[in-house]
């Protein structure tokens, strides 16, 4: 290591710079997430909480469509139930581990064009209960960010369902 130090120190100040321009960025869209909040109004917004930002949980995943013309029906939270289509599945690998999601689409979103590119990826971890809603986090994603089969997932984005906040949301 010491003997490429001077290469070393320009390779570890971009990986800085990059690494703190991302620690930034996503700082500000959490700080936007809070700010701009559907449900969560006022000063309970300062409730709205979100992990230490952490690029290892910025994933690139290998994203696998699926056909699922038929669908299936969901119960939410407050009973209601919702329309939604297996889209494909990711699968990618954080600390060493391999994981698989089912990106979901849903029938009414589809059916405007304001939200017909959107996608939906519920899961649960460790966290659930304790730190975050014992129901699951939410990633959303659009179909353009799919490329190639590949898709950027970032965690750090994972939020809370409304229905942890307030009733009536589906």
């Amino acid at each position: 290591m010491y003997k490429l130090l001077f290469a070393g120190l320009v390779f570890i100040s971009q990986f800085a710079f990059a690494q703190g321009n991302y620690i930034d960025q996503l700082k500000e869209y959490q700080r936007m997430y809070i700010a701009t909040h559907e449900v969560v109004k006022g000063p309970d917004r300062n409730e709205i909480h979100f992990f230490a930002p952490d690029s290892n949980y910025k994933v690139v995943a290998t994203f696998e469509k699926i056909n699922d013309a038929v669908g299936f029906k969901m119960t939410t939270s407050a009973k209601s139930i919702q329309q939604y289509y297996r889209y494909g599945k990711i699968s990618f690998v954080i600390n060493d581990k391999p994981y698989q999601l089912i990106v979901y689409q849903s029938k009414d979103m589809i059916l405007t064009d304001e939200y017909k590119d959107y996608l939906f990826i519920p899961f649960t971890d460790a966290t659930n209960g304790n730190e975050t809603y014992e129901g699951g986090r939410y990633i959303d994603i659009l179909i353009t960010d799919i490329s190639n089969n590949t898709v950027v997932i970032d965690f750090n984005k994972a939020y809370n369902p409304y229905c942890c906040y307030a009733t009536g949301y589906h």
